[in-house]
């Protein structure tokens, strides 16, 4: 936890949550517990990992950066 008045440790993790909730949770109908832990792992392992472009990542998905990354720690 941060301390006192310092609000942006937890920037990047409320994006996301805020990402997770208004592109799948928010007005999917109502399902079954186990088939919104499936639906929400299919959206962090599939989408949101190889397929959203990010634009703190210069519109780049995060495997693309982390493939870019890794390519230049090799070279």
């Amino acid at each position: 936890m941060s301390r006192k008045e310092n609000c942006w440790d937890n920037t990047v993790a409320e994006s996301f949550f805020k990402s997770i909730k208004n592109e799948l949770i928010y007005g999917n109908k109502l399902i079954s517990k186990e088939q919104m832990k499936i639906q929400i792992f299919e959206y962090i392992v599939v989408w949101y990992n190889r397929k959203r472009r990010h634009s703190a990542l210069n519109y780049k998905t995060i495997e693309e950066f982390n493939n870019q990354i890794n390519y230049k720690n090799v070279a």
